[in-house]
């Protein structure tokens, strides 16, 4: 039984390490949701309200975020947009990273270096992934 655990000790955890790659891309939309649903909510718009005031701000962040990569043709600026979405990705992927080897590791260098690595491997694929869908979805 114990090896079971194991195996699905390790499943669990690539589960969490593909989610976090997966929704990277959303990490400043996720944020702006919050932030948004939380002043509708402390505005007197209730739960139902807030949600959907969240939903609403996190998909005009998200398209508008795709459409000024679209638009904007100055290679500096696009990446000053990319950043943007990627930065707050990178420090999801730290925070992340340090939450599992925090559980794993004793040294506090070595959680430190990997989570790091985790930060670095997070932010690489939310720029892969946030220039993928541009190219996919606004073939210019």
């Amino acid at each position: 039984m114990i090896f079971f655990g194991i195996l699905a000790s390790i499943a669990v955890i690539g589960f969490f390490c593909w989610l976090l790659f997966t929704l990277a891309v959303f990490a400043l939309p996720f944020f702006v949701a919050v932030q948004a649903g939380v002043w509708a909510c402390h505005t007197g718009a209730g739960w139902l309200g807030a949600i959907i005031v969240g939903i609403l701000a996190a998909g005009l962040v998200f398209g508008l975020g795709q459409l000024l990569l679209v638009v904007v043709r100055p290679t500096w600026a696009r990446l000053l947009i990319a950043a943007a979405f990627v930065v707050p990705a990178t420090i999801a992927g730290y925070f992340a990273t340090l939450g599992i080897v925090r559980l794993t590791m004793p040294s506090p260098t070595w959680q430190m270096v990997f989570s790091i690595i985790g930060a670095i491997a997070v932010g690489i694929t939310a720029l892969v992934r946030l220039t993928g869908m541009i190219a996919a979805d606004w073939s210019v």
